[in-house]
């Protein structure tokens, strides 16, 4: 896959918590949402990725039990060696929302539920 359109540019494939409960959203190309590049990229599955890039938030009440109830696909949610939710994906090849009506209005409730998310200050 490539970074070849606006989707996969700019709407969120998935959330990757940090260790210090820090979240931001990558792409389709697992970068943070926005980055139109493969280059300067580092792997999200690193405890701390692209920690010196200000694309990390705290978010009240993104809690485990808020994610198992906005991703209902319990395979799209990944965890680390303690059980801690580390990654969430949004959709799969099967659920791509541009593949359908029901798939983007699924992948619209997902955006809504979180979209409602306040940072913590």
């Amino acid at each position: 896959m490539s970074l070849d359109n606006f989707f996969r540019i700019n709407l969120p494939y998935g959330l990757k918590r940090n260790p210090d409960d820090s979240w931001f959203a990558f792409n389709r190309e697992y970068v943070p949402i926005g980055w139109n590049s493969k280059e300067k990229t580092e792997s999200i599955y690193k405890p701390y990725a692209f920690e010196n890039f200000p694309i990390h938030t705290k978010y009240k009440g993104l809690t485990e039990n808020k994610i198992l109830k906005i991703v209902e696909n319990t395979d799209a949610i990944h965890r680390d060696e303690d059980g801690k939710i580390i990654t969430v994906h949004l959709y799969n090849s099967v659920t791509d929302p541009t593949s359908s009506l029901e798939n983007w209005k699924r992948y619209s409730q997902i955006l809504m539920s979180l979209s409602k998310l306040m940072i913590k200050q």
